[in-house]
């Protein structure tokens, strides 16, 4: 138990099969303590010490932990869209699931969560931050993720004008994201899906 505490604590009490695995501990084992109630399965390939005291990120820390469990191959896995901008405390936004972006190329071989949605993208580093010690999407990342999702510009617009103000944007960034919203309203007015489709009917 000592030794699972030491790579639970960064993660408020949870951990992986595959991280146990790493000092020794077998699957087998993981298997007794939970049944002896000292560990906790709150998911496949995830665990938790039983009576740890969880915050308010748990449950995020416990989706990434799921998708690194169940995932071979590059971990670029990061909370993104509404969940990292609700991590950010800069939207009202408060969405029934967790959202992922994982690589394009994942496989999982484990269930996933039904509070967990799943995106798919091969995200750089430039765009991957921290929070809490739990990995998520940049604010311009997760912005322009929820406008392509949702076409809530009129929430990004908002969500900008907060994360200015607390200095997680600058003004150029700011501008930059505005142009690109901009360019996204454009592209979904009316106007334009008619002169698409007369264009397209033309050369029908």
């Amino acid at each position: 138990m000592d030794e699972l505490y030491t790579i639970a604590e960064d993660h408020d009490g949870l951990f992986t099969s595959k991280e146990a695995r790493s000092l020794g501990i077998q699957d087998s084992v993981l298997v007794r303590l939970a049944q002896r109630g000292r560990l906790e399965r709150v998911s496949r390939g995830v665990y938790r010490i039983a009576h740890y005291p969880a915050d308010k990120f748990a449950q995020y820390r416990e989706a990434v932990l799921w998708a690194q469990a169940s995932h071979h191959g590059p971990e670029c896995i990061a909370l993104s869209h509404e969940t990292a901008l609700l991590l950010y405390g800069i939207s009202d936004l408060n969405p029934s699931r967790v959202h992922l972006t994982v690589p394009k190329s994942a496989r999982f071989r484990r269930e996933r969560p039904a509070w967990v949605t799943i995106h798919r993208a091969d995200l750089t580093e430039k765009e991957l931050g921290l929070y809490e010690g739990i990995p998520v999407t940049t604010v311009s990342r997760s912005i322009l993720d929820v406008v392509s999702t949702t076409h809530r510009t009129d929430v990004a617009r908002q969500v900008i004008t907060e994360a200015l103000r607390d200095g997680l944007l600058n003004s150029d960034q700011a501008k930059e994201l505005r142009k690109l919203i901009k360019s996204s309203e454009d592209s979904h007015s009316p106007s334009t899906r008619r002169k698409e489709t007369g264009h397209e009917s033309a050369i029908r």
